[in-house]
């Protein structure tokens, strides 16, 4: 995997990866391998579905810096290997979607990323991290999602609330899919998104 320390979180917070820094990698050959390696994992480890996402930006012609915030999501992997999603039993069947978009949060197009996460009582059944391909500076996708259902609305079967978004704010569970989060909050939202590992085995255990 990787014999450096494991990093606490899959994404550095402090900046944004584009296009234009570091020198570009002398064969790619191995980013390329990696990511795509990667991106299956996301299939069971929607943590580090942000990470790999951004990496995933940069496949066609990655840089050192690229490269960098690739092997850092390795190093975290590295410290998380038994973790995955748990879906205990539970008599609540309510389906919850959380939804958010960062606001122009590419330094190179300027686009947004947007993310979802779908839960079916306490368990995670779905989710999305993805650059969007236009501008976008409005909700105007909600505003068109909420014409289209507006007879359930109207009726109570599905309701619209707002979740408030911000770096301290520990309700918006979708904000791992669309940024990077301070390791607390972070730590946090897998926590919630039930990404954890096996509990203890108590066979034999007196």
């Amino acid at each position: 995997m990787c014999s450096c320390k494991s990093a606490a979180t899959p994404v550095d917070t402090k900046s944004k990866l584009n296009a234009s820094t570091g020198k570009p990698l002398a064969d790619p050959t191995l980013y390329r391998h990696l990511t795509g390696a990667l991106q299956y994992l996301t299939l069971t480890r929607p943590d580090i579905s942000y990470a790999v996402q951004q990496v995933c930006l940069f496949m066609h012609v990655p840089h050192n810096p690229h490269f960098h915030s690739l092997k850092r999501i390795l190093r975290y992997l590295k410290g998380t290997l038994d973790y995955g999603i748990h879906l205990p039993s539970a008599p609540d069947i309510g389906l919850v979607s959380y939804t958010d978009a960062d606001r122009g949060g590419s330094p190179d197009t300027r686009c947004s990323t947007s993310g979802y996460c779908v839960f079916l009582g306490n368990n995670l059944i779905s989710w999305s991290s993805k650059p969007q391909a236009t501008l976008s500076r409005s909700k105007r996708w909600l505003i068109l999602l909420l014409r289209r259902h507006r007879f359930k609305v109207a009726l109570g079967h599905i309701r619209v609330l707002h979740v408030p978004s911000s770096s301290s704010s520990s309700s918006q569970f979708v904000d791992i899919f669309t940024k990077g989060l301070p390791q607390p909050l972070f730590t946090n939202f897998r926590s919630n998104l039930s990404i954890r590992p096996p509990h203890a085995p108590t066979v034999g255990v007196y």
